[in-house]
């Protein structure tokens, strides 16, 4: 991709509802796809196979040869691409598993420093960690070769290997996919024409029609979503789209999110101060609804209304939030953004409403979207160490106290809202050198 491009996701919908029959056909192409990737996920998922699975012609040719294609009468365009859309997710969980294998040698206070040292040494380095967790002798080029035998000698190696192949067996799980929801199409897959999109099923040069609800058309690989409840299709479509440049945009801002009133500025103007009230409205229709439910099961299986009414009013939230953010960056003209880093989701809560709410804050969606749109118009986003950023006096750097949306410092007296002073925070320590990596 260029450097002045970014991609980012536009979505198309169909503009009449999908028969039965056509829906069936594309559900049969989603039902193979889903057995494919879990044929990938079964054979290829392992530690036996770390070697193929980079970059994965291997595995290609060796699913070639396996004939399953064949057997199962599925068209190459989407075989392939249920293929290699499993290698990625083993390449995902795998990454995942070493970072959690990572944190776990961080957190061991029985390892040595050098023990460490010699345990992220092979994590980091692939051809060292396959040859370790599937037990064979490590063989690295030359330079990298004698950096290893340097680290071994200080260390005893077999242990070592044993508690690393103990971590990975206790952190990487197998894959499977459950639902046949969707499917990858290439650009041999489909054609647009007459208001609408041609997609390939498993027919010999057999294609369903579907018309959409824009006439844009696009020439790279797509992804398609069933929605056989709403008789429709969700086309995801990844797009380059240019990098805008704002000369005015110079002003250093410190942001903090919240869940009553989306984004709070160091200069403690606010963003989204509706979203606690749209969030809560949100979060009790779907705890309601889903006791309902849960009541109702046997006598009322069908769930047709609820799923519409729930993307809309998420629809809703999330064009609220996009209009917020929006304000945001045309108001403040930031050229850069210090926010804190958030900590994961806490579970352990007595209060189910709490909970729920808690479950429903679209903070990961509020994120996604900033980054999105400062990366499309070139501003900075710089994260900040969050420890203790909210206890933290942003006058004289004491502990203060917080109460009901309040800080109230001991040591200087000051007297500011709570998230102005998190976001003034996170401000100085980003222009303190305290930003994450």
């Amino acid at each position: 991709m260029p450097p002045d491009k970014i991609c980012k996701t536009v979505h198309q919908y169909n503009r009449e509802p999908v028969t039965r029959a056509d829906m069936a056909k594309l559900q049969e192409i989603a039902e193979d796809y889903r057995a494919v990737k879990n044929y990938v996920y079964a054979r290829y998922g392992g530690i036996g196979s770390l070697s193929k699975i980079y970059p994965g012609y291997t595995v290609q040719n060796e699913m070639t040869k396996s004939g399953l294609r064949d057997r199962m009468g599925m068209p190459s365009v989407y075989f392939y691409l249920a293929v290699f859309d499993a290698l990625e997710d083993i390449r995902g969980r795998w990454s995942r598993t070493k970072s959690k294998v990572l944190e776990a040698i961080s957190r061991n206070d029985g390892l040595a420093p050098e023990e460490k040292h010699y345990l992220r040494f092979v994590i980091k380095s692939a051809n060292a960690f396959d040859a370790v967790v599937n037990e064979r002798t490590v063989e690295l080029p030359h330079a990298m070769q004698k950096a290893y035998e340097e680290l071994a000698g200080k260390v005893d190696r077999e242990r070592l290997n044993r508690f690393l192949c103990r971590q990975v067996r206790r952190k990487h799980g197998r894959q499977h996919a459950s639902q046949a929801d969707g499917f990858a199409l290439s650009e041999k897959a489909y054609r647009y024409g007459d208001h609408g999109i041609y997609i390939s099923i498993k027919e010999k040069r057999k294609r369903i029609f579907i018309p959409l609800t824009d006439n844009n058309r696009y020439r790279r690989q797509i992804y398609i979503k069933l929605l056989p409840e709403e008789e429709g299709v969700e086309i995801k479509v990844p797009v380059d789209v240019g990098i805008r440049s704002h000369e005015d945009y110079t002003s250093q801002v410190g942001a903090a999110l919240g869940m009553q009133v989306m984004l709070t500025t160091d200069g403690g103007k606010r963003y989204g101060e509706e979203l606690g009230i749209r969030q809560a409205e949100y979060s009790q229709w779907i705890r309601i609804q889903t006791g309902v439910y849960n009541r109702n099961r046997k006598d009322n299986p069908g769930r047709k209304k609820y799923r519409s009414r729930k993307r809309r009013m998420t629809e809703g939230l999330h064009s609220y939030i996009n209009h917020e953010l929006n304000r945001f960056l045309e108001e403040e003209k930031p050229e850069t953004i210090y926010m804190a880093k958030l900590p994961g989701p806490q579970g352990g809560g007595r209060n189910a409403r709490i909970n729920h709410s808690v479950s429903m804050w679209q903070r990961g969606y509020i994120r996604k979207r900033l980054e999105q749109k400062c990366r499309e118009s070139s501003v900075e986003m710089v994260e900040v160490l969050g420890k203790n950023i909210s206890r933290e006096c942003s006058r004289c750097g004491g502990e203060g106290i917080k109460r009901a949306g309040t800080f109230t410092c001991p040591a200087c007296g000051l007297e500011a809202d709570e998230k102005t002073n998190t976001a003034r925070n996170a401000k100085r320590r980003g222009q303190g050198g305290m930003a994450l990596s």
